[in-house]
């Protein structure tokens, strides 16, 4: 059984995960990065203990999915601009200690493409990506079924690849990126900015609007289906990967864009067999920050702890 923290900028889940990828227990507390960091690591070191006990089994080790930037091998927190003021900050350091546990530390995104890749949907694939579309755009890679790392350790940021350069600008300072285009937010905001004087709704609320005809949601999906195809395409044009699975909040509506992101990918990837690239919805849900963590440990750890070690209530 493995420790399992996923932490976003609005709220950290901690569950308890078995080897085959099973969440057997889950808990939530509200982020509230704000309050600090310090914090944040007691709720999560009290969600901790609550989920060994209900899972009544002690913990190997700690997996812990959490945004980048960061080092993924000391736990320091680079400047994440959803976790305000968290920058310096050890995760290892933080939880280690507390349970006397080996802690392994990914990039949200990919702790997620490990657990697609060992439990979902790319099982079989040796070139793989997994995209998730929130509240942010982003994503990793499995590279001959190794998890693909940049120069340091550093994880590639998909979401800021600049699709158009008179696009709105985005925290990453760029203008037009992936994430400031094609996110959940993105959509709100282009809505908005159509119509000022109407309320704000999420991107959910553009997308169900959009299912019963409303005549701007349906341009805002329709945009939504372009830009997604367009930061598919590049990542089809470089990578040329066997399958890329598609996650996050906004992909529960992909039935209404992903046919349109799938006619730019065709009309923009001219140079690589594209047709070849198997472009999925992502298999794990909702549980896949809590089962991409546990495989993190895995990954790193696999060799089980010397009896004795395990912590338990």
């Amino acid at each position: 059984m493995i420790g399992a923290v996923d932490i976003g900028g609005t709220k950290i889940a901690v569950g308890a995960v078995t080897e085959e990828g099973e969440v057997i227990t889950r808990l939530e507390s509200a982020t509230t990065p704000e309050a600090g960091f310090a914090p944040a690591m007691e709720r999560t070191k009290a969600m901790l203990r609550e989920a060994a006990s209900r899972a009544a089994a002690g913990f190997q080790g700690i997996g812990v999915a959490c945004p980048g930037p960061l080092d993924p091998f000391t736990g320091i927190i680079g400047d994440v601009g959803t976790l305000p003021g968290w920058q310096g900050c050890n995760l290892v350091l933080a939880l280690g200690p507390e349970f006397g546990l080996q802690v392994a530390v990914e990039n949200d995104c990919d702790a997620a493409v490990l657990a697609e890749a060992h439990w979902g949907t790319a099982r079989s694939s040796g070139h793989f990506i997994y995209i998730t579309v929130s509240t942010g755009i982003g994503g990793g890679i499995v590279h001959s079924g190794q998890l693909y790392r940049g120069a340091h350790g550093a994880h590639p940021e998909f979401g800021h690849q600049i699709l158009d350069a008179s696009g709105p600008l985005c925290y990453c300072r760029a203008h037009g990126c992936w994430e400031s285009l094609a996110s959940g937010p993105a959509m709100t905001a282009w809505v908005r900015q159509q119509q000022p004087s109407a309320p704000e709704l999420t991107a959910a609320e553009i997308c169900t609007l959009a299912e019963k005809g409303d005549p701007l949601a349906r341009r805002c999906v329709e945009r939504e289906g372009y830009y997604l195809g367009l930061g598919l395409a590049n990542l089809i044009t470089l990578f040329a990967p066997d399958t890329i699975a598609l996650g996050g909040g906004v992909m529960k509506s992909s039935h209404l864009f992903l046919e349109r992101a799938r006619e730019v990918i065709r009309d923009v990837c001219t140079q690589v067999p594209d047709a070849k690239t198997q472009i999925v919805l992502a298999s794990l849900g909702a549980g896949v920050g809590l089962a991409g963590a546990a495989q993190a440990w895995l990954s790193r750890y696999q060799c089980p702890q010397p009896p004795g070690t395990e912590f338990s209530i």
